[in-house]
């Protein structure tokens, strides 16, 4: 047992020091506040998510209650809710993001071998989307509808841990196709997404970078076979064939054969149409690839139900 210390202190213990003043230091800020560091910002922001306080005025109250206990929590003094308001307003969010990205980086090895359920090498990363509504009236920055406000949060999640390793939030209008424009794909590695993210221009963009993609087809695709590679039925497997799309557009946007793999899932009794720019993994290993593109649906429903995200600590 760990006697002497908070628990807040050992989990922020996590956290390097060290590494946050270098982010600290790559965006200097002279407008920032003198006595109310970056790091006790961070402490701050840290303890309201933890233990889900409800406002500013709620972070002062509760910290102010322990002011014995401050220093051992790492603060170097009392939090003022008018300082912390400040702070989150006019401190640069970089030095947060570029803190986060250490952290990520240093969670990923800690689950590098960690077994997906398939024999693969390659990183496997799920792509998605979700949409947090606001309310109108007091975010009236994020119009979504007329009477509806929200923001989209776009995420790219490592299924080794499940780790997000990256994150773009947008308004709520934003296509979930576009984030493709943003990605920076990484040779060899795999991604699955849904059929919100078939854009064949942008597929074959994937192509180029030499990444695998693993999708849904849509059912009004225009595509011809050219070849069809024998199939264990018994698996739930229904075919495995080497197709050219047939569209005008698509045809023009991606000029090269496809795979598509068609699974018929044994619970449900649904078909499904797969399609992927890999032609040497194992076709059932396709069709299990996409049932791990599960695991982003759960890592949106995790992050709404624990973490504070309806509502701002400020405006």
């Amino acid at each position: 047992m760990n006697k002497g210390r908070t628990v807040f202190a050992q989990l922020i213990e996590y956290a390097s020091h060290r590494e946050f003043q270098k982010c600290v230091g790559k965006y200097p800020d002279r407008r920032r506040p003198r006595r109310f560091s970056p790091w006790d910002q961070f402490l701050a922001m840290g303890f309201a998510q933890l233990t889900y306080r409800e406002s500013l005025r709620d972070i002062e109250a509760c910290l102010g209650a322990v002011p014995d206990k401050l220093y051992h929590m790492g603060f170097r003094g009392p939090v003022a809710r008018a300082t912390l308001a400040d702070a989150n307003e006019k401190r640069d969010w970089r030095i947060y993001a570029a803190f986060a990205q250490g952290l990520i980086i240093e969670a990923r090895r800690l689950y590098v071998d960690e077994p997906l359920g398939i024999e693969l090498e390659q990183t496997v990363y799920a792509l998605d989307a979700s949409t947090i509504d606001l309310c109108l009236s007091v975010f009236p920055w994020a119009r979504f509808r007329t009477t509806k406000a929200g923001i989209k949060l776009h995420t790219l999640l490592d299924l080794r841990g499940s780790i997000p390793v990256f994150i773009w939030v947008t308004d709520a209008k934003y296509a979930d196709v576009r984030i493709l424009d943003v990605l920076i794909p990484e040779p060899g590695s795999i991604y699955l997404f849904d059929r919100a993210y078939v854009d064949f221009q942008r597929l074959y963009q994937l192509t180029q970078a030499r990444a695998i993609f693993v999708t849904r087809a849509k059912r009004r695709l225009k595509w011809r076979r050219r070849y069809s590679h024998p199939v264990d039925r018994t698996t739930g497997l229904i075919c495995d064939q080497t197709i050219v799309l047939t569209g005008t557009h698509s045809s023009h946007d991606y000029p090269v054969p496809l795979r598509r793999v068609s699974y018929r899932d044994p619970e449900t009794g649904h078909k499904l149409d797969f399609l992927s720019n890999d032609f040497s993994l194992p076709a059932l290993t396709i069709a299990e690839l996409y049932r791990l593109r599960w695991q982003v649906e759960l890592f949106f429903k995790w992050i709404k139900q624990h973490l504070r995200i309806k509502t701002f600590f400020g405006t």
